[in-house]
């Protein structure tokens, strides 16, 4: 019998989704030639690695008898889009910051985009170095798996600018996983980074300080690009603060 703690680390080590390299097959009769590709539909509870080859054929791989490669899934990007808003406070006749909270207009906060990035680079932690926020999601479910890592931004659309959760995903999140996913984003923008980062001044560029805020108690959502009818947009992936 297969220790069970060995077949997990083995089945979290190497998803569904990742691709197999064949080597050798031990079987004679096997329609699969060395150096034939394959993909990882999953692995049994013998430890089996089956297999869809990429010649139309499934079959499975023994481990310790036969000899293959794993290469790990690649990853795609999947955007999850927020609206912001953006505060201010203007200084009074004698210099100080005056009680009063004014807004940024979309024209302004699309100005104001680079120091915003900028300020939520300078949020990433050494602890999310290689999973951004995913980090915290401590729930043991097929959304751990297939996100490899969630990362805050804000990117500049149709004349304004958003909140994104830039996220690295295996295979597709069906819908009750993008779901589960867009709580989490909301989760955070609402109660964890965003809560923080609300608090924190930003300098403008005219040297006054604003507040960049991902998370708003009115007309507020989390959105894909086609739900938002926008056309995804590549982004290069880079942790780790400024």
């Amino acid at each position: 019998m297969v220790d069970q703690h060995w077949l997990k680390f083995m089945r979290e080590q190497y998803p569904q989704g990742s691709r197999i390299r064949l080597r050798e097959m031990k079987d004679p009769n096997a329609p699969i030639e060395p150096g034939a590709m394959g993909t990882l539909e999953h692995i049994d509870d013998a430890g089996n690695f089956f297999c869809a080859w990429d010649n139309g054929c499934r079959l499975g791989l023994a481990m310790g008898v036969d000899s293959f490669t794993v290469l790990p899934p690649e990853t795609h990007t999947l955007k999850l889009y927020m609206p912001m808003s953006v505060t201010y406070y203007e200084r009074n006749q004698w210099g100080d910051m005056d009680d009063t909270e004014l807004n940024l207009d979309d024209g302004e906060m699309v100005r104001e985009a680079d120091h915003i990035i900028a300020a939520l680079q300078r949020e990433a932690l050494p602890t999310e170095s290689e999973r951004g926020l995913m980090h915290y999601y401590h729930e043991n479910d097929s959304v751990n798996d297939k996100v490899k890592s969630c990362v805050f931004t804000a990117e500049v659309r149709d004349k304004k600018l958003w909140g994104v959760a830039v996220c690295q995903v295996i295979g597709e999140l069906n819908p009750a996983e993008l779901d589960t996913l867009k709580e989490y984003v909301s989760g955070q923008a609402s109660d964890g980074l965003g809560e923080g980062f609300e608090q924190r001044p930003i300098k403008m560029s005219n040297g006054n300080e604003m507040y960049a805020h991902l998370w708003q108690w009115d007309h507020w959502c989390v959105q894909t690009a086609a739900e938002m009818g926008m056309e995804e947009q590549n982004y290069k992936m880079e942790f780790g603060g400024m």
